[in-house]
């Protein structure tokens, strides 16, 4: 990597990203030096500017950072490192120095989720079709699973992406209420992938 420290004073900033999450932990700054020990040992070591010296995170909490990957942007002078944390990142305590939850994010249908959760927790059945289903209970959500499963399956033998892909929406759409009447989230289900990956 060809950095270019002489922008600012010899440090570049380091934005710290959890490899697999991806929410951003944290943004520090690093002196040639700092990637150095980075790399060598693999635990994220910056420069820090109050301090005055090389300061590796979680030197003192043990929240260290296990570095994953490095990469170096467009003008060379900004390093996007991913990381495995051990515990909070702030020193405030929280997940991230914005205080955000480092929590898996699957972006819409992420938000999906939260929106089955509001209705059934909190829409009436008389207005709300997901409020309906968590009415009629699980027997009746699993039925409904199956019945889009078929629809699938169906529409996946004949030529019709539009049908197959409407199918496909509806089947994930229920599954997801399925997921959430057996007290699961989308988390659950990829978590026992990971695990399978192994």
């Amino acid at each position: 990597m060809e950095i270019d420290y002489k922008k600012n004073n010899g440090l570049v900033p380091a934005i710290i990203q959890d490899a697999e999450t991806d929410k951003v932990l944290m943004l520090g700054y690093m002196n040639e030096e700092a990637l150095k020990v980075t790399i060598d040992t693999k635990q994220v070591t910056f420069f820090s500017r109050t301090k005055q010296r090389l300061w590796t995170k979680g030197e003192e909490s043990g929240n260290v950072l296990h570095l994953i990957d490095i990469k170096l942007d467009c003008d060379n002078d900004t390093l996007l490192i991913k990381v495995n944390p051990h515990g909070p990142v702030c020193h405030k305590g929280s997940d991230t120095c914005w205080n955000e939850d480092n929590t898996q994010s699957f972006g819409f249908l992420s938000n999906l989720e939260s929106v089955i959760e509001n209705r059934k927790n909190n829409a009436s059945k008389d207005t709300s079709y997901v409020a309906s289903l968590f009415a009629k209970g699980i027997n009746k959500i699993a039925q409904k699973v199956g019945e889009e499963a078929v629809e699938v399956v169906i529409e996946a033998k004949d030529s019709d992406d539009t049908l197959f892909l409407d199918e496909s929406a509806d089947l994930l759409f229920h599954y997801m209420i399925l997921l959430q009447a057996k007290g699961f989230k989308l988390n659950d289900v990829v978590e026992v992938l990971k695990n399978r990956e192994k």
